[in-house]
């Protein structure tokens, strides 16, 4: 058994992140710390490290069991890691859940009912500028 492994490797074989390419990215974004340092893709972990990940809106928090660099199944995932993710954490997650807030940056992706509304709201304010007009323009000769 391996005394240290990648912690990209150990991200992925431990089932934290679906792929190695997306547990590197995480470490390059600065997701993954330990003892509030930020790790690189290449830094070596060892058995009772404490490893933070950050994928919001909460951060998970790793205890090392074994350092493996190869995926074992779900039912072996008790042997290879110790959740030790503070309780309000969990608490932030579940509050996150209940509000339905849905963190989406403004004008991306489709408009909600309220951002529809106004846009119609906008679009039927407009004066139209196209078209023929109503009115006679009088002329500047004409003084009547």
């Amino acid at each position: 058994m391996n005394q240290e492994a990648r912690i990209d490797k150990w991200l992925w074989a431990a089932r934290i992140f679906k792929t190695r390419s997306i547990a590197a990215a995480a470490c390059k974004k600065g997701q993954v710390t330990m003892g509030g340092t930020q790790l690189k893709p290449a830094r070596m972990v060892k058995v009772g490290d404490t490893v933070d990940v950050r994928k919001p809106p909460i951060t998970y928090s790793f205890k090392i069991l074994q350092a493996i660099e190869h995926r074992v199944g779900a039912k072996l995932i008790p042997e290879v890691l110790e959740n030790v993710t503070r309780p309000d954490q969990y608490e932030l997650l579940e509050m996150n859940k209940i509000s339905g807030f849905v963190n989406r940056a403004r004008g991306t992706g489709r408009p909600t009912k309220k951002e529809r509304r106004a846009l119609d709201e906008f679009i039927d304010d407009t004066p139209v500028f196209f078209g023929d007009f109503d009115f006679d323009l009088e002329e500047e000769g004409d003084n009547s």
